[in-house]
Formats: structure tokens, C-alpha cells, sequence
């Protein structure tokens, strides 16, 4: 029944609230995972096939995978990374990818093979980006950042795609604080670009909901900005993540006041829960999903509810 909670391990997925009991599923189901596959055994290979087939069998609008597509102790080269792309054409519809720090902030160690991370990145966004086509053996319309601000010319991995009333947009925010952990040289100036355009994406992201009416805005990212500290509510100007969220998504999200969903990975531990606040406030319409990973080797089917605007989705993981 469409509101009923999940539980799983313990931890209870959704809320029962009165307008629940007469909620119709509206749709999009979509499903999110991240942080996966690590390790190169046959073990590791055979259990991401079969959640591949599992999430194949659920038949989801599309798929997101949110990134780290390796674990941070393995290669970085071009076939490591080919055949992680190889492995998103067995999602038989669409999927959209958005990078985590794994595939290239972190390639400087010498267990990775010790690549320069913007190289990598750059590499990354050749192989796995063709402008106007998301991956897996369908697509999903959308545009790509270069497409609406050629300004941002290289963050062909930025996209937004709309869906049953709702906007759907990926921003390039990765872990090991948004990339700042690198002891690249460029590390800082590529990180500031980025988020430059991060910034700009997520306005464009909210302008276009106000233009269509939208339900709600979901966001998908790679990093989780409560990583490396306690939470707080104002992002310290340490923070790898103060641009994209003190100075973007938060105030945003506040000015929006319809739902919001963020959807990330990178601490591997299932969470459903509302942590943020603003300007010393909370904020309500802003839900946080994480995704499992590692050795969690889940999925979430993520089932949109048309009702209340108060807890509008339910979770239902997909296990391998």
C-alpha cells in the first residue's frame, strides 16, 4: 500500500501520515544506488549483475547511479573504466551517472596508479558523457549544462531531465570534501569552477520547476556533506561543500518551499532523514536519501506519492 513505511535492519523507511491512507501512486518510480561495484572478485561481478538484473525486473523509469563506480584502492585506468561502462549497458532502461571522488579526485594514490585527477576527470567525461543521450540501453530526454550555458562547456556530466511533474538534476559534488582533500596542485582551482557551475545549474534547476509547475525537484549528487564533521547549520568556509549548499541548494530550497529530494551516496549507509536547517532553521521540505554500497550491495526503488507534500516518496530497497 502506497505510504506504508519500510522497514529494513532496523531502520524504518517512511512515515504513516493520514494523508497516506488515500494516496495514489503517481509516479516515477526510479531507483538509486551508488558506491558500487568495489572489488574485482567474480564475487563482487556476480552480485552487481544480478541486482542489474533485479533493477531490470522492476521495470523503473529510469535508474541514477550516484557515483563512486569503484572502490578507492583500485585502479584508475581507461579499462577500469570501460568496464564500468560497459556494465551500465546492462541496465536495459535508462540510466543517468553522476561522478563520485573514487573515479578521479583520489586516482593521485599509488594504489589507484597515481593519475593527475584532472586528467582522469577529463577522461571520465569523454568516455561516459555523449552529449544528448543519457547510458544503459534506453535514454531519458533531458539537456546536458554545456547545452543551456556554454560557459560551462566541460560539465557535460551536469544534466536535468523532467518527468510526471517533477525535475530531476545531477550536480558534479563528490566526497573527500568535494575534492578539496587532493594534494593536486589544481586542486583548489578545479574545485571552485566546479562548483561555479554547480551553483549555476542548481538555479537553472529551480527556475525551470517554477516555469512548469513542477511537483518537486530532485537532486542527485555523489559527495555527503556531513561526511566529515557534526552537522551543522551554516557550512564553514573549510567546507568543500559551503558553495553548493550554504550558498545554493539550501537558500533554494527555502525559497521554493515545495519538496525537495537529495539523493547521495559515499558513506555506504542506508539514510532517509531531514538534517538540514538553514539560517538556523530547519528545513522541512528538504529529505535526504543516501543509498547502500560497498559491501550493501542495494539498490533503492525510490516510489513517488501524489498527496501530501509532506513525505511524498517511499523507499523499497532491491537486493540482489
Amino acid at each position: 500500500m502506497a505510504g506504508v513505511p519500510v522497514c529494513v535492519h532496523g531502520f524504518l523507511l517512511g512515515l504513516l501520515l493520514p494523508w497516506a491512507l488515500v494516496a495514489n501512486a503517481d509516479g516515477p518510480d526510479f531507483v538509486a544506488l551508488g558506491d558500487m561495484p568495489y572489488g574485482e572478485s567474480a564475487d563482487v561481478e556476480a552480485r552487481y549483475y544480478r541486482l542489474i538484473d533485479a533493477i531490470n525486473a522492476v521495470q523503473p523509469a529510469f535508474s541514477v547511479h550516484v557515483g563512486d563506480i569503484k572502490s578507492g584502492g583500485t585502479s584508475c585506468s581507461d579499462a577500469a573504466l570501460l568496464r564500468q561502462r560497459d556494465n551500465f549497458r546492462r541496465f536495459a532502461q535508462a540510466l543517468v551517472y553522476t561522478p563520485g571522488d573514487n573515479e578521479w579526485t583520489d586516482c593521485h594514490r599509488s594504489s589507484n596508479g597515481g593519475f593527475s585527477p584532472t586528467e582522469r576527470l577529463d577522461r571520465l567525461r569523454a568516455l561516459f558523457f555523449e552529449p544528448g543521450r543519457s547510458l544503459g540501453r534506453a535514454t531519458t530526454p533531458g539537456v546536458s549544462q554545456p547545452e543551456l550555458t556554454p560557459e560551462f562547456g566541460a560539465f557535460v556530466e551536469n544534466r536535468r531531465w523532467e518527468q510526471a511533474g517533477l525535475v530531476f538534476v545531477t550536480v558534479h559534488v563528490v566526497g573527500s570534501n568535494n575534492g578539496l582533500q587532493s594534494p593536486a596542485p589544481d586542486a583548489r582551482a578545479e574545485h571552485a569552477r566546479r562548483t561555479r557551475a554547480d551553483r549555476v545549474w542548481l538555479e537553472l534547476a529551480f527556475h525551470r520547476a517554477r516555469e512548469i509547475d513542477a511537483r518537486a525537484v530532485v537532486v542527485f549528487m555523489q559527495g555527503d556533506p556531513f561526511a566529515a564533521r557534526a552537522q551543522y547549520d551554516d557550512f564553514p568556509e573549510e567546507s568543500g561543500f559551503r558553495g553548493v549548499f550554504a550558498e545554493a541548494l539550501l537558500p533554494l530550497t527555502r525559497d521554493w518551499a515545495r519538496p525537495v529530494l537529495l539523493v547521495h551516496g559515499d558513506e555506504h549507509r542506508l539514510r532517509n532523514d531531514r538534517p538540514f536547517k538553514f539560517e538556523g532553521r530547519p528545513l522541512t521540505n528538504l529529505f535526504r536519501v543516501e543509498v547502500p554500497g560497498d559491501g550493501d550491495m542495494r539498490a533503492l526503488l525510490i516510489r513517488w506519492i501524489d498527496g501530501s507534500d509532506d513525505v511524498p516518496f517511499v523507499l523499497e530497497p532491491i537486493a540482489p
